[in-house]
């Protein structure tokens, strides 16, 4: 059935999903992982990242085989975890568990109608005699505050939220009467609030689209049922994350490459945005996208090169960590929260940091 979690955990997808290289257990999770690259991903730029990360830090492959992956997300069940993420082309949420199997865990994630040739940007990066693949599926997770799934569907334009029946519920999919244009990432503040990014994507047309609505991009807040638009003063947006205090917002501006943070007030509105760090000298591939914050303040983002870069609270670039392929999201994870799981285009990485990561 469309829309339902399939609760047979034990179904396996090994038909589009296969693990290659040889595989060691992690001692810490379980997962099968297998090294990627013989030179050191790890650059460091400040005397600081060696506190985070040791300089001999392992990429590690946890999966391959996938379409496009968002929206990764580690969720904790008592003393167990698995990962779920987002596969943009198959239009299908996965579930990743610590003994290294994948299963389907959410069909039609993103767009759950029939008319999938009208829905969805073209995927980038495809050259212009390749098959095209497009984007149905959905894109950031998160967990509220009951640990129910949210998805930010892309295509979908809409947040949904999964109950603890499997049934689906749309939380928002309109501002102002108007629908959304392709929901992209979303983060939940300790409160309850949900803030999340929306644009154009979703739709095969983008800005031109016959069935767009909205006008505006930006960040938007659902709370108590309601809808606001809290940031407007960027041309896009992408990936969120909140300072551990709670006291700043960071917004990345996707394609533009650069991350503005905005301060949160009492009432979880936002004011006096302010650049934090531009990337947008660098042209390697790579764009800022995921984001996530660890216990010291530091955002770890994606960004050109392929590569994270890790940026200090003072707005001072520490380091970064190479990447084999362009990365869309990440997470903190591991039951010590010292692990920063990475969505890499086709596949899920992993490597080790000693400090932990914030979890929203």
């Amino acid at each position: 059935m469309r829309g339902l979690v399939l609760v047979a955990a034990g179904v396996v997808v090994g038909t589009f999903l296969s693990q290659t290289g040889a595989a060691q257990d992690n001692s810490n999770t379980g997962l099968r992982l297998t090294h990627v690259a013989a030179d050191k991903p790890v650059v460091r730029l400040d005397s600081a990242f060696a506190t985070l990360i040791s300089p001999d830090a392992e990429l590690q492959k946890v999966k391959d085989g996938f379409g496009f992956t968002e929206g990764i997300t580690c969720v904790q069940r008592g003393n167990s975890e698995y990962l779920l993420l987002s596969d943009m082309w198959t239009n299908q949420i996965y579930k990743l568990t610590p003994d290294g199997q994948v299963s389907l865990y959410l069909d039609h994630s993103g767009y759950t109608g029939f008319d999938i040739w009208r829905v969805g940007m073209p995927s980038p990066g495809q050259a212009p005699n390749e098959d095209k693949w497009y984007e149905i599926g959905s894109n950031g997770l998160a967990l509220d505050r009951e640990g129910k799934l949210l998805i930010a569907t892309w295509s979908g334009r809409s947040i949904d939220r999964i109950e603890k029946d499997g049934k689906r519920t749309i939380l928002a999919d309109r501002y102002d009467g108007k629908r959304f244009g392709g929901t992209n990432d979303l983060v939940v503040k300790k409160d309850g609030a949900i803030y999340f990014t929306d644009g154009v994507g979703g739709m095969r047309g983008g800005d031109k689209d016959p069935t767009r609505e909205l006008d505006v991009r930006g960040v938007f807040m659902l709370k108590g049922g309601k809808v606001s638009l809290v940031v407007k003063d960027m041309p896009a947006t992408n990936g969120l994350a909140f300072s551990p205090d709670e006291k700043y917002l960071y917004v990345n501006a996707s394609t533009r490459n650069y991350i503005r943070r905005y301060e949160v007030q009492p009432d979880d509105t936002l004011t006096n945005g302010q650049m934090f760090y531009d990337m947008s000298d660098d042209k390697a591939p790579g764009i800022t996208d995921g984001m996530k914050v660890d216990t010291k303040g530091n955002v770890w983002a994606t960004g050109p090169g392929p590569a994270i870069w890790v940026i200090s609270p003072e707005a001072k670039h520490l380091g970064t960590i190479r990447l084999p392929e362009i990365s869309a999201n990440l997470c903190f994870g591991d039951n010590d929260n010292k692990a920063i799981y990475i969505a890499g285009r086709t596949t899920i990485y992993k490597i080790r940091v000693k400090t932990p990561g914030m979890r929203y």
